[in-house]
């Protein structure tokens, strides 16, 4: 029987019960915690996800403020893990929230151990890191969705969610199938938008209406793909 006093009641009227204890068991890795990575660990945390481990380097700073969760005049110079996690931890209490700070690279890969993971979500800007990212994840038969470019773009209804295979237009996706392709990796699930880059800057423009829906697409994307019997018994 539902309970009707649980703050994740309305999440198990679409998931059902056994989705929401999923959830709670599972354990979700976000590399990257910025404009796109920001937005899908709350979605994820919202949803009810018992378990993050969250990546970055980054402190907060004032050119933040415009997009991403966890940039506020009060957070500036506080390192964006531990203000996600704090933010976390006061929307579910009882979720098991581990931060890392430092940057994934291939030279920092070996600190974490890719088998405790149920679903990688890559949310961040090198190249280099994204490839090694997602060569552990697949070495490690984890599902992982990586994001695309989400900077100098204005339309947030450009974004799709398809094979990296079956990318168009964007810069960053043309990079990584090329790349991917070299290492005979496939079946690479992404979110990518469609949509020409306004501007053509050294420094990406961005805006608070563009990576915050990529990062909410690749949240559906993860707790849909969690919960997949739920979906199954659907059809």
């Amino acid at each position: 029987m539902q309970n009707k006093e649980s703050w994740c009641s309305r999440t198990e009227i679409l998931l059902g019960a056994e989705g929401v204890e999923k959830l709670k068991n599972a354990t979700v890795a976000v590399f990257g915690i910025g404009g796109v990575g920001g937005h899908a660990v709350e979605a994820l945390a919202r949803s009810g996800v018992g378990n993050l481990e969250l990546i970055d380097h980054d402190t907060v700073s004032l050119s933040n403020i415009n997009r991403q969760m966890v940039a506020l005049h009060s957070t500036i110079g506080q390192f964006k893990v531990d203000v996600m996690r704090d933010r976390i931890l006061d929307i579910n209490p009882d979720a098991n929230v581990m931060g890392h700070k430092c940057f994934y690279l291939p030279e920092t890969a070996g600190q974490f151990d890719f088998s405790k993971y149920d679903y990688v979500v890559d949310c961040i800007d090198t190249v280099t890191g994204k490839l090694q990212l997602i060569e552990a994840a697949k070495a490690a038969g984890v599902p992982v969705i990586s994001s695309m470019g989400a900077g100098n773009k204005l339309d947030p209804t450009r974004f799709e969610v398809a094979d990296i295979s079956k990318t168009s237009v964007c810069p960053l996706a043309k990079v990584m199938r090329r790349e991917l392709k070299k290492r005979n990796i496939k079946n690479v699930k992404v979110v990518y938008s469609k949509e020409e880059p306004v501007v053509r800057e050294s420094v990406p423009g961005s805006c608070a209406f563009v990576p915050s829906v990529a990062g909410l697409i690749l949240a559906s994307e993860v707790i849909k793909d969690l919960t997949v019997d739920r979906q199954k018994g659907k059809e």
